[in-house]
């Protein structure tokens, strides 16, 4: 089964603060939880997670609001293996495009950036590249670790679309996409999808268990 969203149209949300974007989203957007534990034998833990989704003109913006028993946020420059603290991740390709893009951003906005057609050999993104995705964290960006309290944390991306290889002037009608919660060295390994994955290990890098996006223009 494969889910369905419509990405809104909501001008101007690359020149909004964090306030302004989190406001407009949860009132505009689409949202969904990111609920589904594929590989509950092994780790049964679920922290909450829900996802909102819109687009401007010029940009993709992800909303992403968790709640979590105790946080890991080691990795403090993009690029770094940031799936392996508090994670949330939106992995998107275009039906016209053989590659998909994976946006991994821990919970104090750290990002990692990356396409290919393939988990094999992706091409990361360059600092100048980086520095074109807009993020904001509800928390600071700072090394935390914390095994046991519980926290409230949103963390929201924005994502220029020439960087997931759609034409702004001729997008196509529709995405390929997943959603994920993850930590895989937190004090309770967890990984999340929004569309189910039929695997028998964890794997994010499946394109072909992506859900799909609806473009509203």
């Amino acid at each position: 089964m494969m889910n369905k969203l419509t990405i809104r149209k909501i001008e101007g949300l690359e020149s909004m603060n964090f306030a302004e974007l989190s406001s407009i989203m949860i009132k505009k957007a689409e949202s969904a939880k990111i609920d589904i534990a594929n590989w509950e034998k092994e780790f049964p833990y679920k922290p909450e997670c829900k996802f909102y989704i819109a687009h401007s003109y010029s940009h993709i913006a992800v909303l992403f609001q968790n709640k979590e028993q105790g946080i890991r946020a080691v990795n403090l420059e993009d690029n770094q293996s940031v799936w392996e603290d508090s994670c949330c991740e939106f992995f998107v390709s275009d039906p016209n495009n053989k590659n998909y893009y994976n946006f991994e951003t821990s919970c104090i906005g750290t990002v990692l950036s990356a396409y290919g057609e393939k988990r094999e050999n992706r091409q990361r993104r360059d600092a100048e590249q980086m520095s074109r995705i807009i993020r904001y964290s509800s928390l600071p960006h700072k090394l935390i670790e914390d095994k046991e309290n519980s926290y409230k944390w949103d963390i929201a991306i924005l994502i220029p679309l020439d960087m997931i290889g759609v034409d702004k002037d001729n997008p196509s009608k529709t995405l390929r996409a997943n959603f994920y919660k993850c930590g895989d060295k937190t004090a309770r390994p967890h990984f999340l999808s929004w569309n189910a994955i039929d695997l028998s290990q964890p794997d994010f890098h499946r394109p072909e268990f992506f859900g799909e996006l609806i473009w509203e223009y």
